[in-house]
Parts: C-alpha cells; sequence; structure tokens
C-alpha cells in the first residue's frame, strides 16, 4: 500500500471568499476548478507540485448556492454541511481543513483501514465522480461517508483514485511549492497507525490539540496554514 499527498482542502463560506483569501495569504490566484453536481459544491484549484509531493494541489471549495447533493440522504463531503465548521469559516474566514491522499487501489485502502488492528476506521463509500475540462475528462474514485465527517479533525486523509488523467496534467506552475505536512492529535497512535495502514506512514504525527499544518513556499516567503482543531 502506497499513498501520496494528492491536494489540501482550503474551505470556505463562499468561494468568493475562498479566491480573495487565496490572493491576500498566498499572493496568487486560484486557476479554474469546477461543479460537483454529486455534492452540491464548487472549487478553485492551483498548483502547489514540488518534488518532495509530485502532482499536488491545492482546492478552494464552497458550497455551491442552490445546489445540494446528488444522492438522497448525503451530507456533503469534509464536513461542509457541519454548522460548527460552518460557523468557524463565518467568523474566521477560509481555513485549511483536510488534504486528500492518492492511491493506487483505494478499495485495498479501505479494506486496510477497516482492518487496522485498534481503529477500524470506517472511511466510508467509494463513489465514482468525473467532470469534463479542456485537457480531457477527469474521472475518479473518492471516499465519502454518509455523514460527510473528516474524522480526525480532518488529519485522516479522504482517499481518491484517479483515472487516466490527473488535474495537474493541465495546471500552469503557480509560484508556490508544498513544503510540509504535519499533525497533532490526542490520539496520535491511532493516526499514526491508520495512515501507516494506508501506505502513509511518513507523515509526521505528534500529541497534541488536533492541528492539521502545512507549509508552502510562496512568492512572499513560506506560509503556514493551519485547521487549528476546525
Amino acid at each position: 500500500m502506497h499513498a501520496q499527498l494528492d491536494h489540501l482542502v482550503i474551505a470556505a463560506a463562499s468561494l468568493a471568499e475562498g479566491v480573495a483569501w487565496c490572493e491576500a495569504t498566498l499572493g496568487v490566484t486560484p486557476g479554474p476548478g469546477g461543479s460537483h453536481p454529486l455534492m452540491g459544491t464548487h472549487n478553485r484549484l492551483l498548483n502547489i507540485a514540488a518534488d518532495a509531493f509530485p502532482q499536488a494541489y491545492l482546492e478552494i471549495i464552497a458550497i455551491e448556492p442552490g445546489k445540494r447533493p446528488s444522492r438522497p440522504g448525503t451530507r456533503r463531503w469534509f464536513d461542509l454541511d457541519d454548522p460548527v465548521l460552518q460557523a468557524g469559516l463565518v467568523r474566521s474566514g477560509p481555513r485549511l481543513v483536510h488534504f486528500v491522499a492518492r492511491v493506487p487501489d483505494a478499495q485495498a485502502a479501505l479494506q486496510a483501514l477497516a482492518r487496522e488492528e485498534h481503529a477500524h476506521i470506517d472511511r466510508g463509500h467509494l463513489l465514482e465522480a468525473s467532470r469534463d475540462t479542456p485537457a480531457g475528462r477527469l474521472e475518479w474514485q473518492i471516499t465519502v461517508r454518509d455523514d460527510g465527517q473528516r474524522l480526525f479533525y480532518g488529519a485522516l486523509p479522504t482517499l481518491i483514485q484517479w483515472g487516466p488523467v490527473h488535474p495537474t496534467d493541465a495546471m500552469p506552475a503557480s509560484g508556490l511549492a508544498m513544503r510540509s505536512l504535519q499533525a497533532t492529535h490526542p490520539r496520535a497512535a491511532d493516526l499514526s497507525a491508520a495512515l501507516s495502514a494506508i501506505g502513509m506512514a511518513g507523515m509526521a504525527v505528534q500529541p497534541g490539540a488536533p492541528n492539521l499544518v502545512a507549509v508552502l513556499d510562496t512568492p512572499r516567503g513560506p506560509v503556514t496554514l493551519q485547521s487549528e482543531g476546525l
């Protein structure tokens, strides 16, 4: 089993707020994204690939006004329907809330988490999604729980398996580069075991209050993004 960082998830109360945050915080304007009819969300994307994080990108995501998830009884991914998260975004602005890990076999990774000795983690269903882009049709399988929960305050990644086209194939360089990703959590041992089960044992995890921390190199120097328990 082998997992790599696929993308960081920045949640925003609205996509316009997310774009303004990106320009003010990272010094660049995000590129185009698209709509997700499956979840009633839309996004903007930005390449943050680096030697240690190939094909990595940053996603700014928000609920698309007037849209609902297409599957009855399903809450939106990444806890976007959670009232605590929503209130935090309104109060403090866009925030790093989660990350997605790329795996070669998402079904096998799901089974590895379910078998994990201490946690027996239910990462959710494996859903199929797609959207058309100028560079070709994006197709992917992604793990989503019916309740939309991220788990471990966003420090346990959602799993994704891409088809033949990856979003970064058509993304220009942005001037940003991913430098590091780490987490703290009260159940650090359980989180580390779960990350190891999917083949992501190299991610640093320390005991402490819930926090996901990403450092990016930007035109303005290093910028640290933190979830701070949201």
